[in-house]
C-alpha cells in the first residue's frame, strides 16, 4: 500500500521534510488557493507538483477537486463548473496525477461539537457529542422543525446543558461546528450565515441530490474512464442525516446504488473508515470487502462509538472497527489486482491524530505528531499484514 500524508501546501506548518521523515513517499494535496468551480490550470498543478518532488516526495491524491455548490443544488449556469471540472480532471491526467477526491456532502462536508477533546491519557481529539448538537442546532442555530430529529430524553438532556452555558461556552460551540463547513478556516461562519445557508437547501431531499450526483458523475466519468483518472467520492462524515439535510454517501444500500446507476470502472470510493465506523449500523470491514474494487484511497482511523450516537476519535488500533482485518482486505485486493493485470495499489494516509503535547497542530485532527503516531503503528499492521498473509 502507498503510504501518503495529507499536505495543506506551503502555509502548512508541517514542511514535507517532516512528511518525509514521518515515512510516508507520498503526499495527499489540493490546490486550495483556487476558487471552489475554477479551473486547475496545468501551471499550478506543475507548480505545486515540483514543490513536493523537490522533497523526495510524489503527489499521489488529490484530495479534494471539490464540486461546486450550484452542482449540487441544479442552478442554472451550473454547466459552467461542470466543464471547468472536466478541464481541471485534463489537467491533472496530464501530470500523470489519477486518483482524485471529491464529497457531495451539502452545506457541511464533516461535524464535530468538540475539537480539542481530552482523552484519558491527556493528549487531545476530535469529538462528536450528541447532546451537544441538539443544543446547537434546537437552542443556537433554532433551525425550523429541529425539535422533531430528537427523542425527549435528547431534547431534556439538551435544555439542561443549554441553561448551564454561558456566552463563551455557546460562542465555542457554533465556532465547533462552523468548522466542518466548506471556507470555514478561512472566513468563518455565523449562525445568520449557516441559516442563509440551509434555506438554499430546503426542497433538496435525497432522491433529488441523489440524481443530481449521478448527473454530475455522467458527465465528468466519460473523460476520467478516457484519461484513466480514478474519481473517489468520501462518505459522509457522520453518515446521519443532519440539520435536515440529505445524505446519500452514508451506507452499504447508498453505494450499492451509486455503483449500480454509474457503472464506469472510474466511479470510486474513498475508503473513510472512521466516517463509516461512527454508524454502529455499519460493518465497515464487510463494506470493504464488498467494494474492494472500486477502492483507490483509504483514510485509516477509527472512533470509539456511544449508545447515544455520540463518538470520539480513537487511536488507530484502538478503536470500533479492526484495523488489521480492514489491511488484510485492503492488501489481498492489492493482490489481485497485480495477478489480474491492473496493478493500482491503493494509497492510505493516517487520518485525524490525536494531539500529543509538544505538537504542532494548526488545523484540527491534523496533528503533526498524533499523525507521526499513527503513521508508524499503520506502518507495523501493514508491514505484518503483507509478510505473514
Amino acid at each position: 500500500m502507498k503510504q501518503t500524508w495529507r499536505w495543506f501546501g506551503p502555509e502548512d506548518p508541517i514542511s514535507l521534510t517532516k512528511i518525509r521523515q514521518a515515512g510516508a513517499s507520498g503526499v495527499v494535496t489540493a490546490l486550495h488557493h483556487v476558487a471552489v468551480g475554477e479551473v486547475w490550470s496545468r501551471e499550478e498543478i506543475a507548480h505545486r507538483q515540483a514543490l513536493i518532488a523537490a522533497a523526495g516526495l510524489r503527489w499521489d491524491v488529490v484530495e479534494s477537486l471539490p464540486v461546486h455548490s450550484d452542482v449540487r443544488l441544479g442552478l442554472s449556469g451550473a454547466e459552467h463548473y461542470l466543464d471547468n471540472y472536466v478541464t481541471s480532471l485534463e489537467n491533472l491526467a496530464e501530470s500523470g496525477i489519477d486518483v482524485v477526491v471529491y464529497n457531495f456532502m451539502p452545506v457541511i462536508d464533516w461535524t464535530r461539537t468538540q475539537l480539542s477533546w481530552r482523552a484519558a491519557d491527556g493528549s487531545r481529539s476530535l469529538r462528536f457529542d450528541a447532546v451537544e448538537w441538539a443544543v446547537f442546532d434546537v437552542h443556537l442555530l433554532q433551525r425550523t422543525g429541529a425539535s422533531d430529529d430528537y427523542d425527549e430524553g435528547t431534547l431534556k438532556r439538551a435544555r439542561a446543558v443549554y441553561e448551564r452555558m454561558n456566552e463563551e461556552d455557546k460562542r465555542l460551540l457554533v465556532t465547533n461546528v462552523a468548522a466542518g463547513l466548506p471556507g470555514a478556516n478561512e472566513a468563518g461562519h455565523s449562525l445568520e450565515s449557516m441559516r442563509r445557508e440551509l434555506s438554499r437547501w430546503s426542497r433538496v431531499d435525497a432522491e433529488t441530490l441523489r440524481g443530481r450526483l449521478v448527473s454530475f458523475l455522467r458527465v465528468v466519468l466519460p473523460t476520467a474512464e478516457r484519461l484513466g483518472v480514478r474519481l473517489c467520492i468520501h462518505p459522509d462524515d457522520p453518515p446521519r442525516p443532519l440539520l435536515g439535510l440529505p445524505r446519500i454517501a452514508s451506507t452499504l444500500a447508498d453505494f450499492e446504488r451509486l455503483f449500480r446507476e454509474a457503472p464506469s470502472p472510474a466511479n470510486g470510493l474513498t475508503l473513510c473508515v472512521g466516517s463509516l465506523g461512527a454508524s454502529v449500523d455499519n460493518d465497515v470491514v464487510a463494506m470493504a470487502e464488498r467494494f474492494a474494487q472500486r477502492i483507490h484511497f483509504a483514510h485509516l482511523r477509527t472512533v470509539h462509538n456511544e449508545p447515544d450516537g455520540s463518538f470520539t476519535e480513537a487511536d488507530p488500533l484502538d478503536g470500533d472497527v479492526d484495523l488489521v482485518q480492514l489491511v488484510r482486505v485492503l492488501v489481498g485486493e492489492e493482490r489481485r489486482r497485480a495477478t489480474s493485470g491492473m496493478p493500482f495499489p491503493i494509497a492510505m494516509r493516517p487520518d485525524h491524530g490525536h494531539t500529543l503535547d509538544g505538537d504542532i497542530a494548526q488545523l484540527p485532527g491534523y496533528s503533526w505528531l498524533g499523525r507521526l503516531k499513527g503513521l508508524a503503528e499503520l506502518r507495523g499492521v501493514i508491514c505484518a499484514v503483507e509478510r505473514l498473509t
